[in-house]
């Protein structure tokens, strides 16, 4: 995005933002973030802005196909900076960390769950099964209205609502191990 046209946005944001008193930072920052992720070769992956113990962070995570080094963060860190304190949408002192979502990534918007269909998660529930397990390792298998549809190494399968989960992170771990099992058997 041109110079001037960020100017021009960052503007048109920070005025939508003073109208809102207060507003959802994270959504801000992320319209703000995003063409400048785009125009580095970066998608957003996540913006958070939370606290924690005594600080405030806002934390801009970074994604590109072939992964994302510390040169990355550096970059977009550095891009951000000026139309993020031109914007000004955070009425308290923060830190902003760009980072990677890492290999074992969490899933929370849509789209994350779409691009891992037929991956092995982690799912971390807020409350406990019948049977007291508050955690699976499966495979998701469907997405739907916010349910996902998961699959155990057992033969298990379960509906559970994106409401009733902890957190989703993909198992990196788990889709080495099987490669490499397959690999052994092939020789």
């Amino acid at each position: 995005m041109p110079a001037l046209l960020l100017l021009f946005e960052v503007k048109r944001l920070a005025e939508k933002q003073k109208k809102k008193k207060g507003g959802n930072v994270a959504q801000t920052v992320w319209r703000l973030a995003e063409p400048i992720a785009s125009e580095l070769g970066y998608a957003i992956w996540d913006v958070r802005f939370v606290k924690e113990g005594a600080y405030h962070y806002l934390r801009i995570t970074i994604d590109k196909p072939d992964g994302v080094t510390i040169d990355d963060c550096e970059a977009m860190s550095r891009a951000i900076n000026g139309p993020l304190d031109q914007l000004d949408p955070i009425d308290c002192e923060y830190c902003l960390e760009v980072c990677s979502p890492g290999v074992e990534r969490e899933l929370t918007r849509p789209e994350h769950f779409q691009s891992y269909l037929g991956e092995v998660l982690n799912v971390r529930l807020i409350r406990p099964l019948e049977d007291g397990r508050k955690e699976l390792v499966a495979i998701l298998h469907s997405v739907e209205n916010n349910v996902l549809e998961l699959e155990t190494q057992d033969g298990e399968f379960f509906h559970i609502d994106k409401k009733d989960t902890a957190s989703v992170r993909v198992n990196e771990e788990y889709m080495d191990i099987d490669e490499d099992d397959s690999d052994e058997t092939e020789e």
